[in-house]
């Protein structure tokens, strides 16, 4: 148990923080209008990881990309696709008439690095987020339970911004990092589910294991916002694969060549889920094909 939680601990570390530098860049080729756009793709590392994205985001970009000719690519506006945290932070940093494509990035990253971006700037910049879309989590748990059920969420000052998208379908409770999480959980003890959310200030090292406990020693579920979560003892959550993230990434990138129009940061479209079927069962929540099979997958794209 000790050993699933550490790792639970490690792996929501992980989704919280940056790595650290280099940049990864791939670019298209063929047409005839110097007015176009061209891609790079930006990376922070040169892990298995970050390889496997890269390769897989170029297969899916290069259709969307190749009718613009290399020898006129710099007469053609800039798209940079940042993969992570860091290169995030690299590319917003860039002095450029560019556009920027962010992924693998929580809300809470987003925010961070972009609401002291001039207005301009912030609007050439657009992210798809790393964790789940809460409307998505809240149907996951409407398929979990088959009946109404009293949803609590734990937000910050970090992740105050999602109240609007909160609100209404979850009931919120205010987390201050000077507090013991113990009362804060205590206050909440009367809902049934904890929809739980990226926010280190909240699911940090040091509290996720008392939450994990505290929780299931209240009977109450938690739908995690990764599937490492899950593993260490959540109950559910839908997740995104690296393909399904890289083909919304895709999307926003063909609607913007098309149309010139930058879709706003939004949460992952397509997804599958994950289920503990052992807290299930400890919890009395009797699972079936239609929470299993819980998914939307990404449309085939014409290569």
């Amino acid at each position: 148990m000790r050993r699933a939680f550490r790792g639970a601990c490690l792996a929501v570390g992980l989704a919280l923080a940056g790595t650290a530098a280099g940049a990864g860049v791939i670019s298209p080729s063929n047409a005839t209008d110097p007015s176009g756009f061209r891609f790079q793709i930006v990376t922070a590392d040169d892990s298995g990881v970050t390889r496997r994205i890269a390769d897989d985001l170029y297969k899916q970009l290069v259709p969307i990309f190749g009718g613009f000719r290399t020898e006129l690519a710099q007469h053609r506006r800039m798209v940079y696709v940042a993969i992570g945290p860091v290169a995030l932070r690299n590319v917003a940093a860039r002095k450029c008439d560019c556009v920027v494509i962010a992924a693998f990035t929580s809300s809470q990253v987003w925010r961070s690095v972009t609401e002291s971006l001039p207005p301009a700037r912030a609007l050439s910049m657009t992210a798809i987020y790393a964790e789940p879309a809460p409307v998505d989590q809240l149907r996951l748990i409407e398929l979990l339970y088959k009946r109404p059920v009293r949803v609590a969420a734990i937000v910050s000052s970090n992740t105050g911004f999602l109240k609007p998208t909160l609100q209404g379908i979850a009931e919120l409770e205010h987390y201050d990092p000077s507090e013991d999480i113990n009362v804060v959980l205590n206050r909440i003890g009367k809902t049934e589910v904890l929809l739980a959310m990226p926010d280190r200030s909240v699911y940090n090292t040091e509290n996720v294991r008392n939450i994990l406990l505290s929780t299931y020693r209240h009977n109450q579920a938690v739908i995690g916002f990764s599937a490492d979560m899950v593993m260490a003892g959540a109950l559910a959550t839908t997740y995104s694969t690296i393909e399904q993230i890289n083909a919304q990434v895709a999307d926003v990138a063909n609607e913007f060549v098309a149309t010139g129009e930058l879709a706003p940061p939004q949460f992952p479209r397509y997804f599958s889920t994950v289920i503990n079927e052992g807290v299930a069962r400890s919890l009395d929540v009797a699972v079936d094909e239609a929470a299993r099979n819980f998914t939307r997958r990404p449309p085939v794209r014409r290569q």
